[in-house]
């Protein structure tokens, strides 16, 4: 209970002091005009306070991430508490206050967009599809879960539940942000984080506490920490998604200020929340291996409503059943929501006069709702693992373009290049030995990773070169005697 509880600590401190140094190194300037009003457009450009930004920044990323990521990181026993502390802080948190924050600078711009800005054309290219692709295999992931607990739970059968799901999805979409997400989402952000604290103080009662730190893994299965727990955990420690979920609040902060608390804080959230569910799931099953049986016969939805159910009786039943369908819609819409502002950036410069304006957002949407709704008649478990790597991929890219600018402005870009240089190492090696990728020995794995972190560092080591303060100014004099 120790470890758990200066985890929890250490999340919160790192939140007020941490955060205000990303914060100074950026550089925020509250005179900036935000796109909130320099964009306004009653669609998707409108301020609102932060409050409220906050909590659906929240809802939007976590989702059932925090919760499921966690509890399948628990399987690796304490050890996951580490990286959750450690990812959160200085890379998942950091990854979403640039992705925020660059947006904001760019006028509201989506990730694949600020990408190309920093990374060039053709990295810009392959995260266009890369993003798109996340978003419609999110959406349906997002979609198919909830149906499938819907149709389990209600008489409705699964077609019907998914048709129901998927029309809420496709009105959201299109609605303007104040209508629905800005009213209704707040509610749902706060049923998330009371589900967290309940559980949280129900850790206490436990029969069996929660066990402290180990460097030992303790997974029932013998599956290797690295690269599996960084990948497994995403969401509770850091993920790609956020930066494709960020832009949408960007382009709602009425003052640059305000982006530490959106963006920052609300990964300290998920952190916080992802912890509470982690060593819930290893003491409410007496450790890795009750929990691993429990996983087997019910799955994360299960363990969460049977956790939910045993400690805070039927109102936590009641919670679980809300929070397993409720929470995953709301991350699927955003993610369709988010797909459709991506496509509107990648072909804003083919927009004809008449199509601005209600219709775009309603046709923008059919090229992303059909293979969405195609992909939602496949299995769910299948879906969610290649979510994993493809959000880690997209993860790492945004660190690294949070690399460049840092660079670019000469200021401390180790801030956001060592997590990058990190995750380089996690999707690489990552993709080697998951099954859903190449399924190579673990040896073998690790050593073209390594080949591919090397080619990566010696690229950035280049951007380093390149953008020293010295040759700027070298290169700023040939440009001004060439001139003269």
């Amino acid at each position: 209970m120790l470890t758990f509880l200066a985890s929890i600590c250490i999340l919160v401190v790192g939140y007020f002091f941490y955060s205000k140094v990303v914060e100074k190194i950026f550089g925020v300037d509250d005179s900036n005009i935000t796109p909130a009003y320099a964009k306004k457009d009653g669609l998707d450009y409108m301020p609102m306070s932060w409050w409220k930004a906050s909590l659906v920044q929240l809802l939007n990323i976590a989702g059932l991430g925090p919760i499921f990521g966690a509890i399948l990181g628990a399987l690796y026993g304490p050890v996951a508490f580490l990286w959750i502390v450690i990812g959160t802080l200085f890379a998942g948190a950091v990854h979403d206050y640039f992705s925020g924050m660059l947006s904001l600078r760019h006028n509201g711009a989506q990730f694949p967009t600020i990408v190309g800005k920093y990374l060039g054309k053709p990295v810009q290219s392959v995260m266009n599809i890369l993003s798109i692709v996340l978003m419609i295999l999110v959406s349906a992931a997002f979609t198919s879960g909830p149906a499938q607990l819907m149709a389990e739970v209600t008489p409705l059968n699964f077609m019907t539940s998914l048709v129901i799901i998927f029309t809420y999805f496709l009105v959201a979409t299109v609605l303007p942000i104040n209508k629905i997400i800005g009213r209704i989402y707040p509610i749902f952000g706060a049923i998330l984080i009371f589900m967290a604290v309940a559980i949280g103080i129900g850790l206490f009662f436990f029969e069996h506490p929660v066990p402290n730190l180990t460097f030992e893994n303790m997974h029932p299965g013998d599956l290797p920490l690295w690269p599996l727990l960084m990948v497994t955990v995403s969401c509770g420690a850091i993920s790609g998604f956020h930066s494709t979920q960020s832009p949408i609040l960007a382009r709602t902060l009425k003052r640059e200020s305000e982006g530490r608390k959106v963006f920052y804080g609300a990964m300290v959230a998920e952190g916080i929340i992802a912890l509470i569910w982690a060593a819930a799931g290893m003491a409410f099953f007496n450790g890795t291996a009750g929990l691993q049986e429990a996983l087997a016969s019910g799955g994360p939805a299960g363990v969460v409503n049977e956790i939910s159910k045993t400690t805070l009786g039927t109102l936590g039943g009641i919670l679980a059943v809300l929070g397993v369908i409720i929470l995953p819609v709301t991350t699927g819409d955003t993610a369709l929501r988010s797909s459709r502002m991506m496509l509107a950036d990648l072909l804003s410069d083919f927009r004809k006069k008449e199509m601005k304006g209600k219709w775009l957002p309603g046709l923008l949407v059919i090229p992303v709702a059909v293979p969405t709704f195609l992909l939602t008649q496949i299995d769910y478990t299948f879906l969610w693992r290649y979510v994993g790597w493809s959000n880690q991929v997209v993860a790492t890219v945004m660190l690294w373009t949070a690399s460049i600018y840092l660079l670019q402005k000469a200021r401390f870009h180790w801030i956001c290049s060592l997590p990058a240089l990190f995750m380089t190492g996690v999707v690489s090696s990552y993709i080697f030995y998951a099954p859903e990728g190449f399924g190579l020995s673990y040896s073998i794995s690790m050593v073209l990773g390594a080949i591919i972190w090397l080619a990566v560092l010696a690229w950035f080591i280049g951007q380093v070169v390149k953008y020293r303060p010295e040759r700027q100014q070298s290169l700023k004099m040939k440009s001004v005697n060439s001139y003269r």
